[in-house]
């Protein structure tokens, strides 16, 4: 029978290091947050334009999606922080402590490889568009550096983040996958 996961938030004991990634990481997701809250907030206001003023709206659509990708990729590492992103623990539950280690060095150590590839694509193409001018087709017209900005901000975050969650595994302050010894 399988147990169910006990792993919450990654831990930081002491740790100077890790303690200042976690609070980045909680910032960001407070800034997520506010951007979800945004995004609500305009597409209210959306409606009310469209259906109760019957007006025309130019921006709104644009900024709602801009805003949720934004929040999306911001929120990545607060989430990596609370262990929330899809998990499977069956197998991991199943190893001994060291066998687990080694999948977690293992994992988290393609993860970051993983990552670091996504933020240097994601940055060579929010530079691209901020050296280029890049606008968006619409009414609005907005530079679209901006909110590309996200990507490589959100990556790199989240890369922060997974280096730390290595860091506190190696240094043993965290359990591999958060999971104690069964």
């Amino acid at each position: 029978m399988a147990v169910p996961s006990s792993a919450g938030a990654a831990r930081t004991g002491s740790n100077p290091f890790l303690r200042a990634v976690a609070a980045i990481s909680t910032f960001a997701g407070w800034c997520s947050a506010a951007m979800i809250v945004a995004a609500v907030s305009i597409t209210c206001q959306m409606i009310f334009i469209r259906f109760v003023l019957n007006g025309s709206t130019i921006w709104q659509t644009e900024a709602v999606v801009y805003l949720m990708i934004a929040a999306t990729l911001i929120g990545l590492p607060y989430v990596q922080r609370l262990r929330g992103h899809v998990n499977v623990d069956l197998f991991p539950l199943m190893l001994s402590m060291r066998a687990r280690f080694v999948l977690a060095m293992l994992t988290l150590t393609l993860s970051i490889a993983i990552v670091a590839v996504m933020l240097f694509y994601g940055y060579e193409f929010w530079h691209f568009a901020w050296d280029r001018s890049w606008r968006s087709d619409t009414v609005w017209s907005v530079r679209l550096w901006i909110p590309y900005l996200s990507i490589p901000v959100g990556f790199a975050l989240l890369l922060l983040q997974l280096v730390a969650d290595l860091i506190a595994v190696i240094i043993g302050v965290d359990k591999p996958f958060g999971l104690e010894d069964a």
